[in-house]
């Protein structure tokens, strides 16, 4: 592997990381979960803040310039995503921009980048892709969707699980077999003959659906990245955006563990801040320590994208696995030292540990993440 590369925000990175804080804890407070669940909404998210955050140039952070973004890197990319975390931020961070985003500027033809890479760094498109199916326990090369050759192009036939906001999605990307046994990603329109979305809530507050394929027809120009290759193509995107949501994560922890501390500190048992306890500050301590060793793994995977991509898909699996433990441990903890209110819905915190609960298993638990990063080392 190569040397570390550097951890420090440069000044430009500094005030994105201040004005997303800003903006994240003054109008996207976690609260908002439980808003949209209980009102039943039909998004699941705000398509105000997505706007807001797109005339921010936010959306558009890593999209080339000649597709109308900034041209910037992953790692300001993760700024923001570090941010949108601790406020555990519903909006499609994942579907759109580690997973769409990244596999059509991975993979994707200049038509394809041109139709849509600009109406999502603009906030007018979301993309969702469907890998995921029944039975495949993570296995993104277990795929029983098909792909079967037709004059015009090829009919598409499956069902693809857990899709990300694939329910207000105006472009879906599958991973399908075909007639030769390997499998291409084909881009298709949800609003195509023989699709059937179904909408999913989840527990974490994060949107998915089931999206059915039922003979649809796509040409043969709507295949992302090389024909027969599409899981070579995943590997790549799968490892982007397991950094991008490690990022998500440990703002979502560090957030966890302030909300934490400042309970500590308010909370009185027998005439004392509970804080005051050596047994709980030594726990927090704990935390504190797991949560430095996390900040720097996930830095140096996102620094690594855009400097050294030799050593992305290691950086990458050590990046999640580390996010995925402390993330969940750190929620537990806060869950402890909460007490009884921190199991009650009424409280924010409980949020937190469905969330990790969530983010664990999103681009394979941590078990798989380390075994990954073994046999990447020679192991």
């Amino acid at each position: 592997m190569s040397a570390t590369p550097s951890m420090v925000l440069n000044d430009e990175q500094q005030m994105l990381a201040k004005t997303a804080h800003e903006f994240v804890t003054h109008r996207a407070p976690a609260s908002r979960i439980r808003t949209f669940r209980d009102a039943g909404d039909d998004v699941g998210f705000s398509r105000e803040l997505w706007a807001e955050m797109a005339d921010l140039g936010w959306l558009g952070l890593q999209i080339p310039e000649r597709y109308d973004g900034l041209g910037l890197g992953f790692f300001d990319l993760c700024v923001v995503l570090e941010a949108a975390g601790r406020e555990l931020m519903p909006e499609p961070f994942v579907s759109t921009l580690l997973l769409g985003a990244q596999a059509l500027m991975l993979g994707g033809s200049d038509a394809q980048k041109e139709a849509i890479l600009p109406s999502i760094a603009s906030g007018r498109a979301w993309v969702a892709v469907g890998y995921e199916e029944q039975g495949a326990r993570g296995d993104i090369r277990r795929v029983q969707t098909t792909a079967n050759a037709t004059p015009a192009g090829f009919e598409l036939s499956g069902e693809k699980v857990q899709v990300l906001d694939a329910h207000v999605a105006h472009h879906l990307l599958v991973s399908a077999k075909m007639e030769d046994g390997t499998v291409s990603l084909f881009l298709v329109d949800p609003q195509s003959a023989g699709v059937t979305v179904t909408r999913q809530f989840r527990i974490d507050g994060q949107n998915a659906a089931i999206v059915t394929l039922n003979r649809c027809a796509v040409s043969e120009d709507a295949i992302v990245g090389m024909r027969g290759e599409g899981i070579a193509l995943l590997v790549r995107v799968l490892d982007h955006a397991a950094i991008g949501l490690s990022a998500h994560m440990l703002g979502a922890a560090e957030q966890a563990f302030e909300d934490t501390l400042a309970y500590l500190k308010e909370r009185e048992q027998f005439d004392a801040p509970i804080g005051s306890f050596q047994a709980l500050q030594h726990r927090a301590v704990d935390l504190y320590t797991e949560l430095a060793l996390l900040r720097s793994a996930v830095l140096a995977a996102a620094r690594s994208v855009d400097e050294q991509p030799e050593d992305l898909a290691k950086r990458s699996a050590l990046a999640n696995a580390l996010a995925s433990d402390t993330f969940l441990h750190v929620a537990k903890e806060a869950i402890q030292m909460h007490g009884g209110i921190g199991v009650t819905d009424e409280h924010d915190i409980g949020f937190y540990i469905k969330r990790a609960q969530a983010t664990y298993m999103t681009f394979g638990d941590p078990a798989q993440q380390r075994r990954r990063w073994a046999e990447l080392h020679g192991y």
